[in-house]
């Protein structure tokens, strides 16, 4: 070997000894910067070189598992979607309250029923009849806000979908700014591997949006499309996603009548199309708005409509053959609701027996037709009506074979489905942030391990040394050769 050739190895390694220590130092500084893959280089022998050898640094590359990383990506659009599920659920249940205690919606039935009993052992007492307007104003007004807050769970989950899509196309607007900054940086021969590291996390975080696999293409760049299979960036321009916020959602409002679902390139999908978007924060808003709320609303609308309807029944109030409504009401109706979609927020008591709305209490116990005020003594529609509330009957517009519920039973079964909603979510959310746990402790060993580090680094200053060494020696050569010493 001459001495020039060993002058260039030396040189080669001096070289690869400061490239890699710029890349240690860099992973080290970044180590817990999220999103950021550790570099290595990549090294081949300079053997080409015509009597030469060495070492050549053929590129800087990004240690990533992409597999790990789809998974990861789509345990976090999981994780996510469960997050948004569980803490509607939870708000729900709170509102809802636990079966039998204080302020939940089974012990204000309990107490209306309760009262009512009261009232007929004493059908003389002023006092206990007013409780009977008290008791059952608390139960309309409970049935009233929790209609109201599934209404404006809906009306919240219709803008988090309008935010989410918003957030998606200047996340897609971002991302095919940088595959066109790599590809630029690529074609000039520099390292775009901090501008992949930025891609790498904006397509992480839109994944909690809408699940997103990422597909490689020339030059750098990457196209993504949904794990439903929507093609929604290939190349510099992404697909325009659309979505109409209705604003205050209303009981009868459903999905693309009025209610908007997703627009995709200026056309709106229809609600089978929507399966290539499942998964993920946008696809649980919409359940909510569309089938979770409304589902527990026409639960609690039957709540409403049988409470409504044994009131009203001739044979718990013979003064109402002829029609009208007992003690509960339609307030938009004025008397017997006409459509029983909304009714929980339409729920009141009728003016006739209620002293705040000009009403008698006697009425409680003669009927709301009733011309004037009976005998005191006997308890009439009071004890019909407890009765008639212990009474198990077919749930109100139900169909045949539907099992029969007290009108307790009603608020019973509510309370068991927000609290088996919670539960399960709850299960699918420990589930999913399990996963998404160890695929991200699968990711993290890839990353940057500082030991590790430190390790090659301690190397790194060995080559060094010993490529310094090859040149001092090959100067001293030299020096000597020209009679300088």
């Amino acid at each position: 070997m001459s001495l020039t050739n060993a002058l260039s190895n030396a040189m080669s390694g001096l070289t690869y000894a400061a490239r890699g220590t710029e890349v240690v130092a860099s992973n080290i500084a970044n180590a817990q910067n999220p999103g950021y893959a550790r570099r290595e280089l990549q090294l081949s022998s300079r053997a080409h070189v015509a009597g030469g050898g060495g070492v050549q640094i053929d590129s800087v590359a990004r240690v990533v598992r992409q597999s790990v990383l789809a998974q990861q990506r789509l345990a976090g659009a999981d994780a996510a979607s469960t997050s948004v599920l569980t803490a509607f659920a939870r708000d729900i249940e709170q509102a809802v309250g636990v079966p039998g205690e204080p302020g939940s919606l089974t012990a204000t039935m309990a107490s209306f029923e309760a009262a009512l009993t009261s009232a007929a052992a004493r059908p003389d007492s002023e006092v206990r009849l007013s409780a009977v307007i008290s008791t059952a104003g608390a139960l309309a007004t409970q049935i009233n806000q929790l209609g109201t807050q599934l209404q404006e769970s809906r009306t919240k989950a219709d803008a988090a979908v309008a935010r989410d899509v918003d957030r998606l196309n200047d996340g897609l607007a971002q991302v095919a700014d940088l595959n066109r900054l790599v590809t630029v940086q690529l074609a000039q021969g520099n390292d775009a591997s901090s501008l992949m590291d930025r891609r790498q996390a904006l397509i992480s975080s839109l994944s909690e949006i809408v699940p997103l696999q990422e597909l490689p293409r020339d030059n750098g760049r990457v196209a993504l499309v949904t794990k439903g299979g929507s093609l929604l960036l290939d190349g510099s321009t992404p697909l325009p996603l659309g979505f109409r916020a209705t604003g205050p959602v209303q009981p009868d409002m459903t999905a693309g009548s009025p209610l908007s679902l997703l627009i995709v390139d200026g056309v709106e999908l229809s609600a089978g199309q929507m399966s290539m978007f499942a998964g993920g924060t946008l696809a649980a808003n919409l359940a909510i708005r569309d089938q979770t709320a409304p589902g527990l609303q026409a639960q609690l609308d039957g709540m409403a409509l049988d409470l409504v309807q044994r009131a009203a029944d001739p044979a718990v109030d013979p003064t109402l053959a002829g029609g009208g409504a007992g003690l509960f009401i339609d307030a938009r109706a004025g008397g017997l609701p006409a459509d029983a979609t909304g009714l929980a927020g339409r729920l009141a008591l009728n003016p006739l027996a209620d002293p705040a709305g000009g009403g008698a209490t006697w009425r409680l116990r003669d009927g709301m037709a009733a011309a004037l005020p009976a005998a005191p003594g006997d308890p009439g529609v009071l004890g019909r009506l407890a009765d008639a509330l212990a009474r198990a009957r077919p749930p109100a517009g139900a169909g045949p074979g539907a099992s029969p519920r007290a009108a307790q039973g009603h608020a019973a079964d509510l309370s068991s489905s927000v609290a088996g909603l919670r539960l399960g979510a709850e299960a699918d959310g420990a589930r999913a942030n399990t996963h998404a746990d160890a695929l991200s402790d699968m990711m993290r060993a890839d990353g940057v391990d500082t030991d590790r580090e430190m390790e090659n680094l301690l190397n790194l200053e060995r080559a060094y040394a010993a490529n310094a060494k090859v040149l001092k020696a090959v100067d001293d050569m030299l020096l000597n050769i020209l009679g300088l010493t």
